[in-house]
């Protein structure tokens, strides 16, 4: 089997053929916790209290003061690179950005950006020019697609106005053509961001800046698509939902519970400050130890996905994402069939085998259509396989 990458719970991990899965650590964001520990170890004293308040500093949140864990870092997207064994991920810190390419299994790391205004999100390599393509996220909640050549040290964006453009893919055999999935933005009178409309699938000429558009529905999301040299096209459907959409029934329901949920709030941080200071919470009630404080939701594709099933069932490796997330492939013919379901994120192979994920195992389907689970994991956002 082709060794495979993955994300997971916010690291990076990867699966060589016949081994058990290992954690990739970042260099580049070890240095950056290095240096905000040592800074915060420099100027610990501006957080003491002279008033012996325990109510100030750093034990308000719990971390005594130099401990380097609150420093945010976050790897949004991992992808393949050119050569064998080696992937490109970006990371942000606060408002700095970096992408960065690991080499040997994880043995060797450089950085190849980094920029302190730019979020960045869904890289892809052209494996044969080695140029990058992502998705650039701006605040005003449009999302534009941006180019990195190879030898240049900044990148242009390709696409422009009110629309949402993420999960490019080069298209084999084609240098200068991306596909890449595009929802509309909805605003308010006031020019406020208030929903996105269903995405459709698109294609995009990078030397002329042409687009044709390859799927679209307004029942329906096409989602991260993916290209082949003979012409299939790969990617994820799944039914539009408006969540912004007002629903009387929930506005009243929301009315009612309102005062139960305001005390809750209050209960919960008094229940903090009890465990901070007594080291005992107020209540003694609850499940399963370990899970309480897991993530149970992921930005994917635009949109904040939640966990479908309990803990429990995620142990069990169980879908994270409804059936209605279906992973699809049209011919150059314009057949089309469904390949698997309750499909979170995939990645195709020049073979004609495709690895995917349902955000808590990992699935191989062979040329044959034979499936074979790989690997179970929680909370997996991204898999693809690693160049051999």
């Amino acid at each position: 089997m082709t060794a495979i990458a993955y994300l997971a719970q916010g690291r990076i991990r990867i699966k060589p053929a016949n081994e058990a899965p290992r954690t990739i650590d970042s260099t580049f964001g070890n240095s950056i916790r290095e240096k905000a520990v040592r800074a915060q170890q420099r100027n610990s004293w501006k957080g003491a209290s002279n008033d012996g308040s325990p109510y100030s500093g750093r034990i308000l949140w719990g971390k005594a003061a130099g401990a380097g864990q609150d420093i945010p870092l976050v790897i949004t997207s991992i992808c393949s690179s050119r050569e064998a064994g080696s992937l490109i991920y970006s990371l942000e810190s606060g408002s700095l950005c970096a992408l960065l390419e690991v080499s040997q299994l994880g043995a060797e790391e450089r950085r190849l950006w980094n920029d302190n205004q730019t979020q960045i999100r869904h890289v892809s390599t052209d494996r044969a020019t080695g140029n990058l393509v992502f998705s650039v996220l701006h605040q005003n909640g449009t999302a534009n697609i941006g180019v990195k050549s190879t030898g240049e040290g900044g990148y242009k964006e390709l696409t422009e106005g009110d629309s949402f453009d993420t999960a490019p893919r080069w298209v084999p055999g084609q240098e200068k053509k991306v596909v890449f999935q595009s929802a509309g933005v909805g605003r308010n009178e006031r020019g406020q961001f208030v929903a996105l409309g269903p995405f459709s699938l698109q294609e995009l000429d990078v030397e002329t800046i042409q687009m044709t558009t390859l799927l679209e529905d307004p029942q329906l999301d096409y989602l991260a698509p993916q290209m082949l040299a003979d012409g299939r096209l790969f990617y994820i459907c799944r039914p539009y939902s408006e969540h912004q959409r007002v629903n009387v029934l929930h506005t009243l329901k929301d009315a009612v519970l309102f005062p139960f949920r305001l005390l809750y709030a209050i209960f919960q941080f008094l229940n903090f400050f009890s465990a901070m200071f007594t080291g005992k919470k107020l209540t003694s009630a609850g499940g399963p130890k370990g899970h309480d404080m897991d993530m149970k939701q992921m930005m994917i594709w635009g949109n904040l996905v939640q966990a479908q099933r309990p803990s429990r069932a995620e142990d069990e490796g169980a879908d994270l994402v409804p059936k209605s997330w279906e992973l699809r492939c049209r011919t150059a013919s314009g057949e089309t069939r469904t390949l698997a379901s309750g499909v979170l994120a995939y990645d195709t192979h020049a073979d004609g085998s495709v690895v995917y994920t349902n955000g808590s195992a990992v699935f191989l389907l062979h040329p044959d259509g034979r499936k074979e689970r790989i690997l179970k994991e929680r909370m997996i956002q991204q898999v693809f396989f690693l160049p051999g």
